[in-house]
C-alpha cells in the first residue's frame, strides 16, 4: 500500500469555472431567502444536495463541481486571497 501523499493540482480555469458556479448558487440561494453561507456548508459537509435549491439550476450547477477541488480552492483562497 502506498502511504505516500496525493498533490491536487486545479487549472486556472477550472478556478474560473468554480467561482462562476459558486456565485450563481450563492445568488440562487439568496434570492429563494436562505442564509448561502449555511446552505453550501452543509452541502460541502454532507454531500447532501438537499442543501441547495434547484431554483434557477443551482443543484444541478453545484453537483457538476468536485467536492474536494472545491474545498481545496476554497482553503487556499482563504489563506493566500485571490491568485
Amino acid at each position: 500500500m502506498d502511504h505516500s501523499t496525493i498533490k491536487f493540482t486545479v487549472p486556472s480555469d477550472d478556478s474560473n469555472n468554480m467561482r462562476r458556479i459558486l456565485r450563481a448558487v450563492f445568488d440562487a440561494l439568496s434570492e429563494k431567502g436562505y442564509n448561502p453561507i449555511n446552505q453550501i456548508v452543509g452541502y460541502l459537509l454532507s454531500e447532501d444536495p438537499t442543501y441547495i435549491t434547484n431554483y434557477n439550476g443551482a443543484r444541478a450547477m453545484i453537483c457538476k463541481l468536485d467536492r474536494d477541488e472545491l474545498l481545496q480552492e476554497l482553503v487556499k483562497y482563504y489563506l493566500f486571497g485571490q491568485k
